[in-house]
């Protein structure tokens, strides 16, 4: 692949799996820069190299602003260090906040399995008695022990 390549829109759409309309918006954000043939757009790899991480900080959780403002280190001439430094410190950030995250939702599907073993007991009780069976509450009431035992 030869350092010259460019491509068009509808080359980094397709190879990406996003609309031209996407990638437009990335440019009219400042975070592309093509430049242009006409009325054409041409991207460079350095956009592409761009919309790569652009789609994988989006996929990661972070924002448009923070995508930005650590791609945009890339330039500082350093080696890269401080560019490294701030993708770094976000991505323990966004690890956190996505192990937070697991642990929410690992305790909401504990309670959702619980409340649908609750309720799939209820109105199986229910059809097996008729329309003389207890009521939900007297039903909660008398397996409290039993679904208080479940949660733990």
């Amino acid at each position: 692949m030869s350092d010259n390549k460019t491509y068009t829109i509808t080359d980094l759409a397709h190879e990406f799996k996003v609309t031209a309309r996407a990638i437009r918006f990335y440019e009219d954000k400042g975070l592309l820069h093509p430049s242009r043939q006409g009325m054409m757009r041409v991207y460079a790899k350095r956009d592409r190299a761009r919309l790569l991480l652009i789609l994988r900080g989006k996929r990661l959780g972070f924002s448009l602003a923070e995508i930005r403002e650590m791609i945009d280190l890339y330039d500082l001439g350093d080696g890269r260090i401080e560019q490294l430094t701030l993708t770094l410190k976000r991505s323990r950030d966004r690890l956190a906040a996505l192990e937070t995250q697991r642990q929410d939702i690992e305790e909401a599907i504990t309670q959702l399995k619980q409340d649908v073993r609750i309720l799939d007991d209820f109105l199986k009780m229910n059809r097996d008695r008729g329309p003389a069976a207890v009521s939900f509450k007297e039903f909660v009431r008398s397996h409290t022990t039993e679904f208080a035992a479940v949660a733990e």
